[in-house]
């Protein structure tokens, strides 16, 4: 078993997941918020494009770079300067998407040094490419999870 490979094609699934699992969302109902403390569809979506673009961009660092610091941010100060609330989705879903791809195309690169190639993230010390994107895979799949609760109950409440 080929446990990178293995994580490459979780990897590549998401994007095909998320738009099989949007399928027939109306605009209306991809800014829907479950309650004003929780984010709506659309705010995931953009959430996981910049997530996507600055898991990338660390792993480049870190393939670039000797042990380079890889600051912290703050997702929700993020989704307020972007206005992720105000995009559309299926701009939102295309960045997301694409840099996904280019994500992966990094990825499917790399051998068993780039793999290890490390990194000092800001708050949780001393992290590899690999533990990285393993980190991104389970964010992808609990953001999934909460889109699907989002649509299961906005349908629930519709009948």
């Amino acid at each position: 078993m080929d446990e990178r490979a293995e994580l490459i094609e979780t990897y590549q699934a998401t994007p095909v997941t998320l738009r099989a699992l949007l399928r027939g969302i109306t605009d209306e109902q991809a800014r829907q918020r479950p309650s004003e403390d929780e984010w709506s569809i659309v705010e995931v979506v953009a959430h996981l494009g910049d997530a996507e673009e600055r898991a990338h961009e660390r792993v480049r660092r870190m393939l670039q770079e000797e042990h380079p610091f890889l600051p912290a941010y703050d997702p929700a100060v993020l989704a307020e300067q972007r206005g992720y609330r105000s995009m559309s989705l299926a701009a939102a879903l295309e960045r997301f998407e694409r840099l996904r791809a280019e994500h992966v195309a990094t990825l499917a690169r790399l051998d068993a040094t780039g793999w290890a190639r490390t990194g000092q993230h800001e708050e949780t010390g001393t992290i590899t490419v690999e533990s990285l994107t393993r980190h991104m895979a389970a964010h992808d799949a609990i953001h999934l999870a909460q889109m699907a609760r989002i649509i299961t109950t906005s349908v629930a409440t519709r009948h």
